[in-house]
C-alpha cells in the first residue's frame, strides 16, 4: 500500500510535534535552573520565580506549538501512525539533555533511541491509508457503530470502577490505578481530537462543519476527557516516580488509542495480514525502546548509592525508603545523597 499525501502530511506534523515537545522539556528545564540560580528557590520547593524567566516561557511556547502540530496531524493521518511517533519526543529530549544539560545518556539509552527510530520507520512504511471523510455526520456514524459503543461503554465502566472503588483503596500504592484512568480516558480524547480535527480541516477546505451540533459535541468530549486525563496523570506523577509512570502510561495509552482507532475508524480494513503484523511488530519495538530509555534514566542516580544500599536495585531502595516513590522525588528536589535520605527516613521512624 502506497504512502498517501495525507499520511505524509500527518507524518511530517507528528515529527515536528515530537521535535518541538522534546525540545520544550530541555528549554523549560534550562529556564528552571536559571530561575533557581537567580532567586535561590527551586520550583520543586514551591518557588515561582520561573514565571519571570523568558527562557521558561520560550519552552512553554515551544510545547504549545508541538501540541498544535500533533492535533493537526490527527486530521491527516490515522492514530495508528501518529500516536506511536510521540515516542520520538523522548529521543529528542534525551539527546538534547546530553549536550545542553550535560545529563549522560547511558549506552542502553542509546540502544533505546535506536529501537524507537527503527520501530517508527516500520510503522511509517506499513501505515494504513485513511478512508476519505466528507462530513462530521460520517464521523458521528462511526462513533455510534455497535462495536465502538461497546468499547466506549467498557471504558466508562472501567473508569468508574477505578475511580470509585480502586482509587480510594490502593490508588496511592498501585501505579496502574491512576495511569489506567489516564490511558482509558486518553484513548477517547484522541478519538474526539481526531474527529474535531477532521471537522476543522473540512471547514478550512470550504465545507463548514461548525454549523452542526455534532462538532460541538466532540468539543465537549475533548474537554471532559482531557481534564479528567490530566487530573489523574498529575495524581500519578505526584504519587509515583516519573521513571515508573511514564513508560507504563505510554504503553497503556498508545495501545488503547490504537485499539480505539482500529474499532472506530477501521484503520486495518483493506490491509494485508503482513502489513498489520509489521505495524504491531514496529509498535512493540517502539514500546521496548521507550521503556529502555526511561529505565536507564535512573542509572546515574542508582550508581551513586553507597554502603549497604550499593547492592540494591533502585526500585527496591525506593520501597525501603518510602514505599511509594517519594524517595526519588525527594532525591531530585533536595539534591541529597540517596543514603542520607534513607537515613533520615529511618531516624524519623
Amino acid at each position: 500500500m502506497g504512502f498517501s499525501e495525507d499520511n505524509l502530511k500527518g507524518f511530517i506534523l507528528a515529527l515536528m510535534s515530537s521535535l518541538f515537545i522534546g525540545a520544550s522539556f530541555i528549554i523549560k528545564k534550562k529556564g528552571l535552573r536559571r530561575a533557581a540560580a537567580a532567586s535561590g528557590v527551586r520550583a520543586g520547593t514551591g518557588g515561582f520565580s520561573y514565571l519571570l524567566e523568558p527562557l521558561w516561557w520560550l519552552g512553554m511556547i515551544t510545547m504549545i506549538i508541538g501540541e498544535v502540530a500533533n492535533f493537526v496531524a490527527y486530521a491527516f493521518a490515522p492514530a495508528v501512525l501518529v500516536t506511536p511517533l510521540g515516542a520520538l519526543s523522548i529521543i529528542v529530549s534525551a539527546v538534547l539533555a546530553q549536550f545542553i544539560l550535560n545529563e549522560k545518556l547511558h549506552q542502553l539509552g542509546i540502544l533505546g533511541c535506536v529501537m524507537c527510530i527503527a520501530g517508527s520507520v516500520v510503522i511509517v512504511i506499513h501505515a494504513p491509508q485513511e478512508h476519505p471523510i466528507t462530513s462530521v455526520h460520517e464521523i458521528c456514524s462511526m462513533a455510534t457503530q455497535p462495536a465502538f459503543l461497546l468499547y466506549v461503554a467498557s471504558v466508562i465502566v472501567l473508569v468508574f470502577i477505578l475511580i470509585f472503588h480502586f482509587a480510594p483503596q490502593c490508588g496511592h500504592s498501585n501505579v496502574l490505578v491512576f495511569t489506567g484512568i489516564c490511558s482509558l480516558m486518553g484513548s477517547l480524547s484522541v478519538m474526539s481530537v481526531k474527529a474535531l480535527g477532521t471537522a476543522l480541516k473540512l471547514t478550512f477546505e470550504g465545507n463548514n462543519q461548525l454549523l452542526y451540533p455534532e462538532t460541538w459535541f466532540f468539543v465537549f468530549i475533548v474537554a471532559t476527557c482531557v481534564i479528567t486525563q490530566m487530573n489523574y496523570l498529575n495524581k500519578a506523577l505526584d504519587t509515583f516516580n516519573t521513571a515508573v509512570v511514564s513508560p507504563i502510561y505510554y504503553v497503556m495509552f498508545t495501545s488503547l488509542t490504537i485499539l480505539a482507532s482500529v474499532i472506530m475508524f477501521k484503520d486495518w480494513d483493506g490491509q494485508s495480514v503482513g502489513n498489520i503484523i509489521s505495524e504491531i511488530c514496529g509498535f512493540i519495538v517502539v514500546l521496548s525502546g521507550t521503556i529502555l530509555l526511561h529505565t536507564t534514566k535512573d542509572f546515574e542516580r542508582s550508581s551513586s548509592f553507597r554502603g549497604s544500599y550499593a547492592s540494591l536495585s533502585p526500585a527496591l531502595s525506593a520501597r525501603l525508603c518510602s514505599g511509594n516513590g517519594e524517595f526519588m522525588k525527594h532525591d531530585e528536589e533536595n539534591q541529597l545523597p540517596a543514603e542520607a535520605v534513607c537515613l533520615q527516613r529511618q531516624e524519623m521512624h
